[in-house]
């Protein structure tokens, strides 16, 4: 039975649903509802009616309106049948609800509302995994679950696109705090045995604990819920068709077309931050070894590559906070990449990493808040470039009891990373060349402004994938043909020193994007990476 939206056929006074009285009424029935689903035999029969009442009352209701309606038209489907393609389908039809339901609200409350349909399928992905796909069906399911997955990236990135003006729409920032628990709006998808971190089962432990612990942003949940679907794309594309250096490299050429077309900063920093962790949250979809070829992936995926919407200049109307603590987490984990390269004898790929950094903005943009916020010399600036170095500055600067770290936690990170880290752990690189470090490696993508041709194709693909949202169907041969690692968001041309990332993304833009070429002295010093000049006369 097809999930679908349900008109109950009593319908309270509209004037009972305006102003305060709104919010009271949504505050008090989720209340109530949690309340039942307490209870051993709880019954949600009446719940239904009221929420639609709330869901229909607003032209863009809250997320908890929707979120309560969906789990309960979707409970009620009463599937008790374990079959992995049965449940799939569940999760398809519970996506067209969401989709359909959330049609006028803004990207982030659309995306966030995705986070029960990612869990389910997530589920599904991990049965099959376990079953190592011998049957027939069982390979029909997996092929489903990966399109499926295809559908909702391609559902997000037409999200993160404002096709009104042709702009990308980084996040809204405008007041989006829940206004109940995101602990209690879990359980409503939960059995009473199921933990809250088994929801969230694609980002570590201590994101889920901030979830849960404080008012949750609906901006950072929609962050959390791009990670897990970018993440399960990931995860899927192992063990079928390519391997190796060959799988690498695709895997790393579609994160970097992912992250360029979502262009959203909350996704980007849950993402930096998953990679403080030894591990990723991935065990249950992945070996051991696939788990440390996924972090190389991500590790190049955000080291590698100078992203226009980090730049703060492009996220004027994002918190400073959250910028800088941005910042110094791909500071950190900068760092930690390049001492596990050096610890694994991979120099040559661990002075791409100090290469790219040195000559990207981030030491830059690091170095000018402190001084702005301590007033020291400008001069001063260009004392420190190497992620070592310029950790090693900010907490003697902490110990000076001037505070460089909002964060605790990340301070933490940063002393534990500089004291495990060798005493000689530049090794020789100031001896080394910077064109000598992996040409292969360095990659630079071009987000300098839109032109006309990618308004037009936001525009078709939001249509398309409206139609899509609403309309999605299974094939019935298992899936139709498609390239594996097909891009999400606008199609951008990504420039290799020695192939085109984005062979199979389609028709795209030329260009390099620029890069800070600031001369900062360091403890470890390699020379800047290709100039943009330098690439273009290499292409001609």
């Amino acid at each position: 039975m097809s999930l679908s939206v349900i008109e109950p056929a009593n319908l309270q006074k509209p004037n009972l649903l305006v102003g305060e009285n709104y919010g009271l009424t949504l505050t008090q029935s989720i209340q109530n509802l949690v309340a039942e689903n307490c209870k051993e035999t709880p019954n949600f029969t009446h719940f239904i009616d009221i929420f639609y009442e709330l869901m229909q009352s607003k032209v863009d209701p809250p997320l908890e309106s929707i979120w309560v309606y969906s789990a309960l038209t979707f409970r009620s489907r009463n599937l008790t049948n374990d079959d992995p393609l049965d449940r799939l389908l569940a999760a398809r039809d519970l996506f067209q609800l969401i989709s359909a339901c959330s049609g006028s609200c803004n990207s982030s409350k659309s995306i966030a509302l995705l986070a029960p349909v990612v869990f389910e399928v997530y589920k599904v992905a991990v049965e099959l995994k376990g079953r190592h796909l011998g049957s027939k069906r069982e390979k029909k399911v997996f092929r489903e679950v990966k399109y499926l997955v295809d559908v909702i990236l391609g559902f997000i990135s037409v999200c993160c696109c404002d096709t009104s003006n042709g702009k990308r729409n980084v996040s809204e920032v405008t007041d989006l705090n829940l206004i109940v628990s995101f602990k209690d709006l879990v359980s409503l998808w939960m059995e009473k045995s199921e933990s809250f971190k088994s929801f969230l089962p694609l980002v570590n432990d201590e994101i889920c604990r901030e979830g849960s612990e404080r008012v949750c942003d609906v901006n950072y949940l929609a962050g959390m819920v791009t990670v897990e679907v970018f993440l399960l794309k990931l995860c899927l594309s192992f063990g079928v068709g390519m391997a190796g250096v060959e799988l690498e490299k695709e895997l790393t050429s579609w994160a970097v077309s992912s992250i360029t077309g979502f262009q959203n900063v909350f996704f980007f920093e849950t993402l930096v931050r998953m990679l403080l962790e030894p591990t990723m949250p991935v065990t249950s979809l992945l070996s051991s070894e696939h788990g440390v070829l996924l972090k190389k992936v991500l590790y190049d995926a955000v080291i590698l590559v100078e992203y226009s919407f980090l730049n703060p200049d492009s996220a004027v109307d994002l918190p400073v906070e959250l910028m800088k603590s941005l910042a110094m987490t791909r500071l950190i984990v900068t760092h930690e990449a390049i001492e596990l390269l050096r610890e694994d004898g991979d120099q040559k790929k661990a002075i791409s990493y100090a290469s790219a950094f040195s000559s990207s903005k981030l030491p830059s943009q690091i170095i000018k808040w402190i001084t702005n916020q301590i007033g020291m010399d400008e001069q001063e600036r260009s004392l420190v470039s190497s992620p070592k170095a310029l950790l090693k500055w900010l907490l003697s600067l902490e110990n000076q009891g001037i505070r460089a770290f909002d964060d605790k936690i990340l301070k933490s990170h940063a002393k534990l990373a500089v004291d495990n880290s060798k005493t000689d752990c530049e090794y020789q690189s100031s001896k080394v060349k910077g064109n000598e470090a992996s040409g292969d490696l360095l990659f630079y993508i071009d987000n300098k402004g839109e032109e006309e041709e990618d308004e037009e194709m936001n525009e078709s693909m939001s249509a398309a994938f409206v139609v899509a949202a609403h309309s999605i169907k299974f094939p019935e041969n298992g899936g139709r043909k498609r390239k594996e690692m097909g891009s999400t968001g606008n199609k951008k041309k990504i420039k290799h020193l020695k192939h085109d990332l984005s062979d199979n993304h389609g028709s795209t833009r030329e260009g390099f994007s620029s890069v800070s070429n600031e001369d900062l002295s360091s403890e470890s010093e390699v020379e800047d990476p290709i100039s943009d000049e330098d690439a273009e006369a290499v292409e001609q």
